[in-house]
């Protein structure tokens, strides 16, 4: 079959509808619909203005608020908790086809030295007992220490054991308060599985790939298999071959170069409808699913982006916090931003226009436009610059 040829203008249209940010971020809000829309929503504890889960969902319409996410884990138990590449939340129909990753990274985890407690089996089960007894706990329930090294990412053992029944789908997350994590019995939070939800391994392939192949519209097999994060490469490559209804595409690249890909049977409907992308300038999280994969990323739309949190303060190119700028279908910059919500100020502290981007007085007046919308997000009401606007 001759490759369907798609124009990186086409492509960039395509992605940010696929994605969820191709139209003007307003209208009725549908909050399971947008998340299981993405697929899975990211969580992160650093709060720079609002946490990352928060301002992804905004990014697509802004008629979200920050109290509406946590009772569809706690209350409605229509998402839970696990890791794709990092903790997220998932929508519940999608457990199924998520036992093979309760199974890979349960066992990963026992294998791994980082998670080699250093508590005895029989504790380990008084853990999960005492959860079983009293109900959800947090690692702040239990007393064990860390000794040795005080490194960055050193764990308790009982958090060490806690996190690594949790891979394993015998603990789930309950509920968070303050973000804090409380543990559950999985069986407690999963509904049970039935006939008609309990899926072999091969079938868990297809859906996986499946899915990811959906949310992404046009993707190499690396872009399908990175997705979740919950099958390896030969599987995918073995998942292709056995999909007929796949359409081979050539995608022109920012660089005017070409990427032989694989697009979703409907992908010429999914181009004559896909919107031409707003002009609202919009601010986009660092752990955004638009900018997660940093390759497609590049080869998209040019734009080379980096998260430097953790990278130490004098390596960085940009900043700690740095937040990609969105117009229309192209990155016109970057900034990074500083709030305190108690003193309900946040401040622009760096600015760095893409190269070869003019900014000129109508579009620093829609990028104030959309900070005065995040600043509100947060209840934030003074807003300020710490830099120079150039």
């Amino acid at each position: 079959m001759i490759p369907l040829k798609i124009t990186n203008h086409d492509a960039r249209r395509l992605w940010l509808s696929t994605n969820g940010l191709g139209k003007t971020p307003m209208g009725p809000l549908d909050l399971m619909a947008l998340i299981r829309r993405l697929g899975f929503v990211q969580i992160d504890t650093i709060r720079n203005v609002t946490r990352a889960h928060h301002h992804i969902l905004w990014s697509r319409n802004q008629n979200y608020r920050e109290h509406m996410l946590w009772p569809k884990l706690k209350t409605d138990r229509t998402i839970f908790e696990h890791f794709t590449h990092d903790a997220s939340l998932i929508p519940m129909e999608f457990l199924p086809m998520w036992q093979r990753q309760f199974r890979r990274l349960g066992d990963k985890a026992a294998r791994h030295e980082w998670y080699q407690s250093g508590l005895a089996q029989q504790q380990i089960r008084d853990i999960h007992e005492r959860i079983r007894a009293e109900g959800p706990l947090s690692t702040h329930a239990f007393d064990t220490k860390h000794t040795g090294p005080r490194e960055m990412w050193a764990r308790p053992p009982h958090k060490k054991a806690l996190d690594q029944m949790w891979y394993a789908g015998r603990l789930a997350t309950s509920h968070r308060e303050n973000f804090t994590k409380f543990y559950d019995l999985g069986e407690r939070v999963f509904p049970t599985p039935s006939d008609e939800t309990s899926i072999g391994d091969q079938q868990q392939i297809d859906r996986l790939c499946k899915t990811a192949h959906d949310r992404l519209g046009t993707a190499t097999p690396g872009e399908i298999q990175r997705f979740w994060g919950a099958t390896d490469a030969a599987e995918v490559k073995d998942w292709i071959v056995g999909q007929s209804d796949l359409i081979p595409v050539e995608m022109e690249n920012a660089d005017q170069s070409l990427t032989l890909a694989l697009a979703t049977p409907d992908i010429e409907t999914r181009l004559a409808n896909a919107p031409a992308p707003t002009s609202r300038l919009r601010i986009i999280n660092p752990f955004d699913p638009l900018i997660r994969d940093r390759a497609r990323l590049l080869r998209l739309f040019g734009f080379d982006y980096r998260n430097e949190m953790f990278v130490p303060a004098n390596k960085r190119i940009w900043g700690y916090y740095v937040y990609p700028l969105l117009e229309r279908d192209r990155f016109v910059g970057r900034m990074e931003i500083k709030a305190d919500r108690a003193a309900g100020r946040m401040q622009v502290t760096g600015f760095w226009p893409e190269p070869g981007t003019k900014w000129g007085k109508a579009r620093f007046d829609r990028l104030d436009q959309e900070l005065h919308r995040f600043a509100r997000l947060a209840g934030i009401n003074h807003l300020g610059w710490d830099c120079r606007r150039t």
